[in-house]
């Protein structure tokens, strides 16, 4: 967990997961797996596994440890859609973001088919919940625009497009049913170009379908000399934000301590 995230759209990063596998072009550079790899092999560090899959199941309660509401990226390591991940853990950690619903999640997967599948049946009701943001990442043509088909025919309440890293001008795509767009290009050692016509295509649709438009950055290798303005100025819009009343710290702490015990209990079984 990462208190005071980095990233521009979000406040918290909680990973109960840790470590994913490649599957499209976007995940060329995966950032997640250049700082896991660094620390493999070292002792008693959380990525001693480098960037292997692994459950976490002693990072569930952590959102119930803040002590004021965030905005936060879920599995900011990892992809809780992964296809090795048991729809039962799933479940828990969605579980969690419905007992901790004064915090917003921003949940972002590349596993758009699974989500879909999900959404529209063991998660039914999360998939409802406004404090919940439901995302899918899109790169190209080829592999975003089916993803966004996914994510809006899952029947979410709130969903997100993460257009990033931005490989190409993905055209003219359809924007029904989805609430916010962000838009940034690739960053880091070997970083791909991003076109501004690509970006100013987007930004466009957004606004003609008056859906809230994020731009995170230019990338490339020196990221912050690009900067993230476009066309003279910065973007930084969000959706409408739902939460609910942050729970009494003796509540939080009553919750903590039964949900880590039924874990306990699960765990010896």
């Amino acid at each position: 967990m990462s208190d005071g995230s980095k990233i521009e759209w979000t406040d918290a990063t909680w990973n109960p997961m840790r470590g994913c596998t490649k599957i499209s072009p976007g995940c060329k550079h995966c950032y997640a797996e250049t700082f896991a790899e660094r620390f493999r092999g070292v002792p008693g560090h959380p990525y001693e596994q480098g960037f292997d899959l692994r459950l976490v199941p002693e990072k569930l309660t952590e959102p119930l440890k803040w002590s004021k509401p965030k905005m936060v990226f879920v599995n900011s390591m990892s992809d809780l859609f992964h296809e090795d991940v048991p729809d039962d853990y799933i479940e828990a950690v969605v579980e969690m973001m419905c007992t901790a619903n004064w915090h917003v999640y921003q949940v972002l997967t590349k596993r758009s088919q699974r989500l879909q599948d999900l959404l529209q049946t063991k998660l039914r009701a999360a998939a409802q919940q406004p404090h919940i943001w439901w995302g899918t990442s899109v790169e190209n043509r080829r592999h975003g625009l089916p993803r966004i088909d996914h994510l809006r025919h899952a029947g979410a309440a709130m969903t997100f497009l993460s257009i990033e890293p931005l490989l190409e001008d993905i055209g003219t795509f359809d924007l029904s049913g989805i609430d916010w767009v962000i838009v940034g290009g690739e960053s880091g050692a070997g970083a791909r170009p991003m076109r501004p016509d690509w970006v100013v295509n987007i930004r466009e649709q957004c606004s003609a379908a008056g859906v809230p438009f994020f731009f995170k950055q230019w990338g490339g290798v020196r990221k912050k000399l690009a900067g993230r303005e476009l066309e003279g100025r910065t973007y930084d819009e969000f959706p409408e934000i739902s939460r609910h009343a942050m729970a009494d710290t003796v509540t939080r702490k009553t919750l903590r301590s039964k949900i880590e015990h039924e874990l306990l209990e699960v765990a010896s079984a």
